[in-house]
């Protein structure tokens, strides 16, 4: 058998490009027959009677790039999940209020168009100049009452669906699918879903997989494969954690769930195919299928097949594994090539996860070509493999059958449901041939039609596809036969407008990260993290007239083994610190501003290139798992990159200021003095970076005091400043507990505090720092919330459970960005809180050194009897909904706490108004999260409570440096926000210099000016 799966995950775009060019350059076939069989399929198309089809029309007539099509696709997903009338109005009004519905009516023979258009467009035709989608709605209910507006709205929504999914059960599908079959279609079923978050969902959507597969059967007739229906089977719905980091558990459970349902599928002769997903499972992906395959007994079954995306650039490593697993098990694979369908989400999490490039290509023309280049190479391996072309573009029809020569057996093509009939019907009336043709039919009720249908309108309705200007007679059938091999020629291999991941926040380069899906890359992070030594390490302070304590052991949170050992400060110690920091002060606010830059960007090159050295040492003391070490390390290197760029931009010239004639009047920020940052244990090395970067991007002397539970990972920080530049006087660590600290603060010479922690802490120092007879030193505080997430009917459930989950557990909950409390309106709350539950029960917790590790230990014993304090406080008066289980195998030295979620027995009124109240009485105000689809709502919100950082249909952590900068009002924190452009400007003075330029006896400037 082949070695699994592994290929370079995002090569470079030109090198990539440059290979489709080198490949496709041997193609011999004849290019002027593919021109004459492409515009003869077009003019067919465009001259079939009542329309191209259905979903043709549609997205012609609302393309996504209009404000009608984008509202429709919102309202297409969310609307039938509404339960309750109320928010089903709220909804319509709000989507009927973003778009021009009157003027798309469709022919009258294009039923969908002109449904869609009717039911959307009914009150927009009564608009008079002045009106609002408020009144509009109010009229219209007058005249012909709400239930007709909501229904003739829904009804069109299911119109929409049933263009799209072949039937709402498999026996619905089974029997609609008989009249394709009687013109030769074949099909393939889909069961519609989306991936499992709960056992319970794996097992229901197993069981709808194996129900198909008999229902199938039994009506397959008796013809051979190929000729004979089949299912698609997505993975994902299978298993409830379905990623690279828990491939153990998946191959585990998994692969004997694949075998039972091919088993099935064998014994009736049908065509079974794993689906694609996104390319970080790519890997996963193949890891099952080569265990299926390597052990499962074909016994002459070729009907084990596997989907392939062409948008990848590992495309043709992916058909080469794929025949070497079909040659060493001696079978034939059906293999169905597409384009691929989360191309979006793909930029998007290449540019989050800091990738050196991206998986896909950027350029549609790049997909295009790449697509050709894997169809030849499919069809050159016809022996092994049974292609199956998933496309709806007459070109890539035209072009592949050239391709094939005089040999056109052995594959088949394929079409979505509801797309590319008039193509097809051509197809099947002209070819002599008689190339097959396979339909992807969808069966699912319309709950779960929501996610699919979205996916088809953004895969299918960008205007540049060839679905959405086929039908259009004004685009010229030579721009639509144009080969993507010569539109590359003239233009850049990667798109102009998507930069690489790195450069998203240019000029600042963006901090680098690992993808979990790259064995290759991850494989060399635990080396390098696992290389590093566990032998104790010492936190000191650098100055040596400072009095310590006698060492204090720090042990990890994971085991209670000993992880080093800090010298705290005295209080003694400390004030003598201080005294010796003001010394250097003048010294410090000398340094260039550039050299600070160079200081810092130089730190966070370091700490990138000894990233393992920093994991292993947050694992250990902070109990860091490896998916929050990396985005901690990457924080880290954010803040040093961001604060370089604030010190040029504030501190490297003076800015001039407007006045009269004859004067000068410039601003100029200078330091304060010495600066004392003190930093939480929950975010050891991010936080305590940004506090220090940010002091020293001003020009201060910085005395950092780390979490007394962490000083460990802060010492090695500190080291890394030392050695880029900065110099021991100018930067020092100042380890130890509560009483060190307040001898920091109170001394005279501090002048200003950057502080995150606990709001009594806070209020702490800030008493602190007023009795003082000192000049009046600034507190930068961010401290904790209680922050909430407030769904509504139109929010997704599975995204609402991904998003409550990550932001209330991840890092064992303790971030003081973490969700508190959910605010879930009642219609649907048993539902969802049943499925994040369950998704709260699939959580790992344990040794955090382990990839699968969801949840590692809380920091110490303190906080571990506070968490159990409080549970234990809530049995007795409340509802615990949820408590997770921990495993027999867990150190008995370590801080284990598994997540909880307790329903209050007094819950708020779900009544909008009424939650922000809830919310704005506890006088926090650090994060808020709101789930709904209801424009309207999101601003409601927003513009009624005054929370540092709202998030939206999204996870509520994680804030992102200088695009999200982070902070709170309030109980939760003075401001400015970390990673935000007025935050290093509250480090520094300001001085301005009023020059008077006539003093030397006259304005010569202006006497010289030119009339």
């Amino acid at each position: 058998m082949p070695e699994p799966f592994s290929a370079p995950f995002a090569p470079d775009d030109t090198a990539a490009v440059a290979a489709l060019f080198e490949t496709s350059a041997r193609w011999a076939h004849d290019e002027e027959a593919v021109d004459r069989r492409a515009r003869h399929l077009i003019e067919e198309i465009r001259g079939a009677a009542g329309g191209i089809g259905g979903v043709e029309d549609f997205l012609r007539e609302f393309g996504l790039s209009s404000r009608e099509g984008l509202a429709l696709m919102i309202l297409a997903e969310a609307l039938l999940r509404v339960p309750d009338a109320k928010t089903q109005d709220r909804l319509i009004e709000d989507k009927i209020g973003a778009g021009d519905w009157a003027h798309h009516d469709g022919d009258e023979d294009r039923m969908l168009t002109a449904a869609s258009a009717w039911a959307l467009g009914v009150s927009a035709r009564i608009i008079r100049p002045g009106e609002t989608p408020q009144g509009v709605i109010s009229s219209l209910v007058k005249r012909v009452g709400g239930p007709a507006v909501r229904t003739a709205t829904r009804q069109a929504m299911r119109f929409l669906g049933r263009h799209f999914v072949l039937g709402e059960t498999i026996a619905d599908a089974l029997d609609r699918a008989r009249a394709f079959e009687k013109k030769g279609y074949r099909h393939s079923y889909d069961m519609l879903g989306e991936g499992a978050r709960t056992r319970a969902d794996a097992e229901r959507y197993f069981r709808s997989y194996a129900d198909a597969i008999e229902a199938i059967g039994r009506k397959a007739g008796n013809k051979p494969l190929p000729d004979r229906p089949g299912i698609s089977v997505k993975l994902s719905a299978l298993h409830p954690r379905y990623q690279p980091t828990h491939r153990d558990t998946v191959l585990k459970d998994l692969v004997p769930r694949v075998n039972e349902l091919a088993r099935r599928a064998q014994s009736y002769d049908l065509n079974l195919t794993i689906d694609a997903e996104e390319a970080s499972r790519l890997e996963l992906s193949l890891d099952v299928v080569d265990a299926v395959v390597k052990d499962f007994d074909f016994d002459g079954w070729n009907g084990f097949g596997l989907a392939i995306q062409a948008y990848q650039k590992r495309t043709l490593a992916v058909i080469e594994h794929v025949d070497a697993l079909a040659r060493a098990a001696g079978v034939k694979m059906m293999v169905r090539l597409v384009k691929g369908a989360y191309w979006d989400t793909e930029i998007k999490q290449a540019q989050e996860k800091g990738l050196s490039g991206y998986p896909v290509y950027s350029r549609k023309p790049a997909t295009d070509l790449s697509y050709l280049v894997a169809a030849k190479a499919l069809l050159d391996r016809r022996e092994r493999l049974y292609p199956q072309f998933a496309t709806h573009n007459a070109l890539t029809v035209a072009t592949i059958v050239e391709m094939a020569g005089a040999d056109v057996s052995g594959f088949e093509f394929q079409r979505l449901h509801g797309m590319g009939e008039a193509l097809y019907e051509t197809m099947r009336r002209d070819s002599a041939s008689a190339i097959p043709c396979r339909i992807y039919a969808p069966v699912g009720g319309y709950r779960d039609l929501l996610a699919y249908l979205v996916r088809r309108l953004l895969e299918n309705g960008a205007n540049s596809s060839f679905v959405a200007q086929v039908g259009d007679e004004d685009v010229p059938i030579d721009s639509l036969i144009e080969r993507p091999r010569d539109v590359l020629k003239n233009g850049p291999a990667r798109h102009p407008k998507i930069g690489l991941p790195s450069e998203i926040f240019a000029p600042r380069k963006n901090s680098a990260g690992i993808e979990f899906g790259d064995r290759r890359a991850l494989d060399h992070f635990l080396a390098a993290r696992d290389r590093t030594g566990r032998e104790p390490i010492a936190a000191t302070c650098g100055f040596k007239g400072a009095d310590a304590k006698g060492p204090v052991d720090i042990r990890s949170p994971v085991d209670g083994v000993l992880v080093g050992r800090s010298h705290h400060l005295s209080a003694s110690g400390a004030k003598a610190l201080v005294t010796e920091a003001a010394r250097h002060v003048r010294a410090a606010e000398a340094v260039p501003a550039a050299s600070r830059a160079t200081w810092l960007r130089k730190t966070a090159d370091l700490m990138e290139r000894r990233q393992g050295a920093f994991m292993g040492l947050l694992a250990r003391e902070a109990g860091k798992t490896v998916d929050d070490g990396i985005a901690e390390i990457r924080e880290a290197v954010d803040f040093l990159r961001f604060y370089a760029a604030e010190a040029e931009r504030l501190f490297a010239e003076p800015t001039l200021l407007p006045g009269p004639t004859g004067e000068e009047n410039r601003l100029r920020y200078r330091s304060r003095g010495v600066a004392i940052c003190i930093s939480p244990w929950n975010f050891p090395l991010a936080i305590f970076t940004g506090q220090v970067a940010a002091a020293l991007a001003a020009g201060n002397v910085v005395i950092a005091k780390p979490a007394e539970q962490t000083p460990l990972v802060a010492s090695l920080a500190v080291d890394l400043l030392h050695e880029a530049g900065f110099p021991a006087h100018g930067l020092f660590l100042a380890p130890g507990d509560g009483e060190a600290g307040a001898a920091l603060v109170s001394h005279d010479a501090t002048a200003v505090v950057a502080f995150t922690g606990s709001t009594e802490t806070a209020f702490a120092i800030n008493r602190a720092l007023a009795a003082r007879n000192a000049p009046i030193a600034p507190l930068i505080a961010e401290t904790g919330g209680i922050n909430g997430l407030v769904v509504d009917a139109t929010a997704l459930p599975e995204q609402v459970a991904d998003d409550v989950v990550m932001s209330a557990f991840r890092s064992a909950g303790q971030r003081c960005s973490a969700l508190r409390v959910l605010y879930v309106q009642e219609d649907v709350a048993d539902r969802m809180i049943e499925m994040i539950a369950g998704a709260a029960a699939e959580l790992v917790v344990g040794d955090p050194h382990d990839l699968s590790t969801d949840v590692g230990p809380v920091i110490d014993a303190e906080q571990h009897a506070m968490l159990t304090s409080h549970i234990e406080r809530m049995e007795q008066s409340q509802t615990v909904r949820f408590r997770g289980r921990l495993g027999d195998d867990l150190p008995s030295k370590g801080h284990w706490f598994a997540p909880h979620i307790v329903e209050l027995d007094k819950p708020e009124a779900l009544e909008l108004d009424e939650v922000c109240d809830s919310i704005e009485r506890t006088g926090f105000g650090l994060t808020l999260g709101v789930h709904s689809r209801i424009d309207e709502t999101v601003k409601t919100v927003a513009e009624r409570l005054t929370v540092g950082n709202i998030y939206v249909n999204r996870n509520i952590i994680g804030a992102i440096v200088g695009s999200q900068p982070f902070g709170g009002s309030g109980l939760s924190g003075t401001g400015p926000k970390a990673g935000g452009p007025n935050y290093v400007a509250r480090f520094a003075r300001e001085q301005v210099t009023s020059v008077n330029t006539a003093a030397a006896g006259g304005n010569a400037s202006l006497i010289a000016m030119e009339s």
